[in-house]
């Protein structure tokens, strides 16, 4: 039996937007740097205010698709090893958002450890989340640290700092191929 929320029924939303989003948080990290370069946040926040309510949804179901291939992938990686990618990932993804206060409200974990679990059993992030009303304000910053820190994982466990943004950027590709 099919579930409302399989990701068949999802908007894939703009994954290559929220990627772009990703991969600029990712290379702040990756320079040493503990805040986003100015002028880098300046050209982000001028698309961000760029966007209509449309692609602002669009980059919204963007993120949660990245979740959810992020998620899957990581899924993958951990049955390879007899181990369970929940087990493994939310309790230590969890623990991540815990030590951000100031960008990540503590009522919002929850919902972002439930995205990850749906994603993790073969759910999509943003039909399970429409379950319960409208994305928040205060979901954004959240969500964004969600994929950040779940692209960030997968670069970690395979040694290479490219390797979540080039799985999706040859996703794409190959999508746009077909």
């Amino acid at each position: 039996m099919s579930s409302p929320c399989d990701p068949q029924y999802a908007p894939v939303g703009d994954v290559g937007a929220a990627l772009m989003m990703i991969d600029s948080r990712l290379r702040t990290i990756y320079e040493g740097k503990s805040e986003t370069d100015p002028e880098q946040q300046q050209l982000v926040d001028q698309f961000i205010a760029s966007l209509g309510p449309g692609e602002v949804d669009d980059l919204v179901d963007g993120a949660c698709t990245l979740i959810y291939m992020f998620v899957q992938w990581l899924r993958m990686a951990y049955e390879d090893h007899d181990r369970d990618v929940i087990e493994y990932v939310v309790p230590s993804f969890v623990g991540s958002l815990r030590m951000m206060p100031k960008s990540i409200p503590a009522e919002s974990i929850p919902t972002m450890a439930a995205l990850v679990v749906a994603a993790g059993t073969g759910l999509s992030p943003s039909l399970w989340r429409k379950q319960f009303g409208d994305w928040t304000g205060d979901e954004m910053n959240p969500l964004e640290a969600t994929a950040f820190l779940l692209a960030e994982h997968i670069n970690r466990i395979t040694g290479d700092r490219d390797f979540a943004t080039r799985m999706i950027t040859e996703a794409l590709s190959s999508s746009n191929m077909d």
